[in-house]
């Protein structure tokens, strides 16, 4: 069977609330209104730090899938005052925050130890305004919010293959202008720029899953360690480190791009190799004066160009049983999924979905005793279930 990105189907239940008049539906489910419907019709548990624990009313899968989003949309009303990545969170909650994610990546891969048997990822999006202002419905949500899910790897060998030309998996080309003119000096940024112990750089091939052939061409580390290595402050730590790197890269291009031989930008983490990588490399300069001419002459490219950084970074099994952290500047509202060469397609049939929903309900709610147990906050009920022991 050659390597290919798969699309399936996953039934939903229709969400039920109106639109209303004059609003598109991504505008309304961006909507503080629709956050409320994920705590009163899907919420699982709050935490005192405004972390919400919910199952996925439009899921990427029903074998398991749930997030957790900082919802910040009554207590910050202006969207662009909000977090919307890790670096942003204030520490208090950000230690609560990974000691959460750390206990549901542990569920899924006790409930799901075998990597022939079901592909097992984690992972989180910045929801930045980095559409065109124009666009509708952004950037009305811009909360920070992680994905957990679990895809049986029958229904993906089964599944048809995925049109690789789909933009969700390209990037909209601007993850194959990162590859194809930079990805030494990408490379060679993050290992330069990063002190790791925990997590190590491996290739391309170490990185990919064999039935689709994805992650393409990311910067890739393997958790030395294994699952272990989450007990452990330093690997949170690291993990940020990543993404500070990114960061760093994409905002220190798109600077470059707006303005030639900007000067660096005062708030990088990582000045030394900013200045000293990136800024005195021809490639990395080259590449920034490609993109600035081709806005110049063509205002549709220019329009689609996210000007500020949006990322998705994930934590992935691998065929061998490794964990795997990657990040992408995906950046063309693509699910998290499509960096492994998953590709959803959501129908509303909410008979198929109760066929799922009974099992789906019993891990959430047993993830989420876990959770209530580690004292990281107290249970919701709905009108599917209760709001459990305390």
């Amino acid at each position: 069977m050659s390597a290919a990105p798969r699309e399936i189907t996953t039934p939903f239940r229709p969400i039920p609330l109106e639109v209303p008049e004059g609003m598109k539906p991504n505008e309304f489910f961006n909507s503080t209104e629709n956050l409320n419907d994920l705590v009163n019709n899907n919420g699982l548990l709050l935490s005192p730090e405004n972390l919400l624990l919910y199952r996925k009313a439009l899921g990427h899968s029903n074998t398991f899938d749930a997030s957790i989003i900082y919802n910040t949309s009554t207590t910050i009303l202006n969207p662009l005052g909000r977090p919307v990545r890790r670096t942003q969170v204030p520490e208090s909650v950000k230690a609560v925050w990974n000691r959460m994610n750390r206990i549901l990546i542990r569920y899924m891969l006790e409930r799901y130890p075998d990597p022939a048997e079901h592909l097992v990822l984690a992972g989180e999006a910045s929801l930045d305004a980095t559409w065109p202002l124009t666009a509708p419905g952004v950037p009305s949500i811009r909360m920070l919010h992680n994905h957990f899910i679990v895809f049986p790897m029958a229904q993906l060998r089964a599944a048809p293959q995925a049109d690789p030309h789909n933009p969700n998996l390209t990037d909209g080309g601007q993850h194959s202008l990162f590859h194809a003119y930079m990805r030494d000096v990408y490379r060679e940024f993050f290992d330069r720029a990063l002190e790791l112990e925990i997590l190590r750089p491996i290739s391309d091939g170490e990185a990919r899953l064999a039935l689709t052939g994805y992650p393409q061409g990311l910067p890739s580390w393997e958790v030395t360690g294994g699952v272990a290595a989450l007990d452990e402050l330093r690997f949170w730590q690291e993990y940020d480190a990543i993404l500070k790197g990114f960061l760093d890269f994409y905002r220190s291009f798109f600077a470059q791009v707006s303005s030639r031989n900007s000067p660096m930008l005062s708030d990088v983490y990582f000045p030394d190799q900013v200045e000293n990588v990136l800024l005195f490399n021809d490639s990395f300069m080259a590449t920034a004066k490609k993109v600035r001419r081709r806005c110049i002459t063509e205002p549709a490219y220019a329009s689609a160009i996210r000007w500020q950084p949006a990322f998705k970074q994930l934590i992935y099994r691998n065929d061998e049983g490794k964990l795997i952290v990657t990040i992408s500047q995906n950046s063309i509202g693509n699910a998290i999924t499509e960096l492994l060469g998953v590709v959803v397609k959501r129908a509303p049939d909410a008979a198929a979905y109760e066929q799922y929903e009974p099992a789906l309900i019993e891990q959430l709610l047993e993830v989420r005793q876990r959770l209530v147990e580690a004292d990281l906050g107290e249970g919701l009920a709905t009108p599917y279930w209760g709001a459990g022991s305390s």
